[in-house]
């Protein structure tokens, strides 16, 4: 990849639209631009023309199109838009002309890529341009935009600096030794390198949040054939997604949606109904169950109240976190339910007792009550979000911050057997590159060509 090249990509998703928009980023960008576009270029002004081929002069697009001069551009360089009609034809025909101008097709993340090498953000704001893309709920949004602003980056500075400070105060006293200087080295370093464990630790604590802001809670809707799997599903997702009968089995396979509940993004797996069964078909849908069952972060079973409780509810019953999963007794408009006290026996899990929901996922109130259910535990695991919380969603950055954490225990554990300043200096040391990590102060270049691998062509 040549930082110098001219590059262009469409920058807006495939298929047909409004507006294709083609962007073009180096040196060259004004130049292909006067080259194609006949109307009059001012910089930073949207304005109207057509995209004429120089070599014959044939008109390819009516357009708008602008120039952004560096360095105030997304990229730090020279950048220039066309804003096509949205069809595939028009906009290959205009990116064809655009190439045979002297620019080549941006790789995947090649413009964000520029933006952090040319200093405009670093790596850690580069990775939350796509989550902002991805984001699928406000609140999943939210934490994108504030990383993407650079506050997250932000913190992981003010650590490294505090971290400087504590290898320079190490490094004084490795170079100038003195016996009373040396202990207190010993003691303001274990305030420091404490203070800077603590924050760490802060930050770990976000980062499960900030898992399920970013990629939901995998949810798995479990229970016998027809108990209601499938209407809950269709329920939770206000549409009929799911085959709904009368039939046993009808499920025989797992089915995954989305749902936004509250802000808060939920995978829900409407999983077959398990049974004995013979039917090889359905054999292979129930071992998918029991897997989604086990995978899954939270677990909705229901059982049918309108007739006796099964062996394999029973069975499924016992297998629930009460912490964590859901019990749902379904059909309470049947109005026919075991007795409370074989409920209440039931209901014992592993010496804890599930408090089941009694309830129809036919109707409204009875998705609203799961819903309500679903948002408990949601928190639960969340640990509950603070206003001032920053949130770490990338899997990339939790590893160093835990790596970090580990080296800044042994940091403490050698400052109170009193080893060697030497020793601690190189964990004190390895903490402060692998916050780097997750800022690119520090990083490998084959770490960033997989960063930008990810991203799509046009960002």
């Amino acid at each position: 990849m040549f930082r110098e090249d001219t590059i262009c990509a469409v920058a807006t998703p495939p298929g047909e639209g409004g507006i294709g928009i083609i962007r073009i980023s180096g040196e060259k960008s004004k130049e292909i631009l006067g080259a194609v576009f006949s109307g009059k270029i001012k910089d930073r002004e949207l304005t109207y023309g057509h995209i004429v081929n120089p070599g014959d002069g044939s008109e390819l697009d009516e357009v708008m199109a602008v120039f952004l001069p560096s360095p105030h551009t997304y990229t730090k360089e020279d950048v220039a838009e066309i804003h096509c009609h949205g069809g595939a034809i028009t906009i290959k025909n205009v990116l064809d002309l655009i190439i045979s101008l002297g620019a080549r097709m941006a790789e995947s993340g090649e413009f964000t890529k520029r933006a952090f090498l040319n200093g405009r953000i670093d790596l850690a704001q580069a990775e939350a341009v796509m989550d902002v893309v991805g984001a699928k709920s406000d609140m999943a949004s939210k934490a994108a935009l504030s990383q993407l602003r650079g506050r997250f980056s932000e913190e992981i500075e003010n650590l490294r600096g505090n971290m400087i400070n504590a290898l320079v105060n190490i490094d004084v006293n490795i170079d100038y030794p003195d016996e009373d200087i040396e202990e207190l080295t010993y003691e303001g370093l274990n305030q420091a390198i404490s203070s800077c464990l603590e924050e760490v630790e802060n930050l770990i604590m976000g980062a499960q949040a900030g898992k399920i802001l970013k990629d939901g809670i995998e949810t798995a809707i479990v229970g016998r054939p027809n108990v209601g799997k499938s209407s809950l599903l269709n329920g939770l997702l206000r549409e009929e997604r799911a085959i709904v009968t009368e039939i046993p089995g009808t499920t025989r396979d797992t089915i995954q949606e989305y749902a936004n509940i509250g802000g808060i993004i939920f995978r829900f797996t409407d999983t077959a109904g398990i049974r004995e069964t013979t039917d090889p078909v359905e054999k292979l849908g129930i071992e998918r169950s029991l897997s989604s069952k086990d995978s899954a972060e939270i677990v909705i079973c229901l059982v049918d109240g309108s007739e006796e409780i099964r062996e394999e509810d029973k069975e499924l019953i016992k297998g629930l976190n009460p912490s964590r999963d859901i019990l749902v007794i379904n059909k309470e408009d049947k109005g026919l339910f075991p007795s409370l006290e074989e409920l209440e026996e039931i209901c014992r899990v592993n010496g804890k007792k599930i408090d089941p929901l009694i309830l129809s996922v036919r109707e409204k109130s009875g998705i609203e009550k799961i819903e309500e259910a679903l948002l408990e535990k949601a928190s639960l695991g969340m640990g509950g979000i603070s206003k001032d919380m920053v949130l770490v969603t990338n899997a990339r950055h939790l590893e160093s911050l835990k790596n970090a954490e580990k080296s800044l225990k042994e940091a403490l554990i050698g400052i109170e057997e009193r080893q060697p300043l030497e020793l601690i200096e190189i964990d004190v040391r390895e903490a402060y590159e692998q916050l780097g990590f997750i800022t690119g102060d520090s990083i490998q270049d084959d770490v960033i060509e997989e960063v930008f691998k990810r991203f799509c062509l046009g960002k």
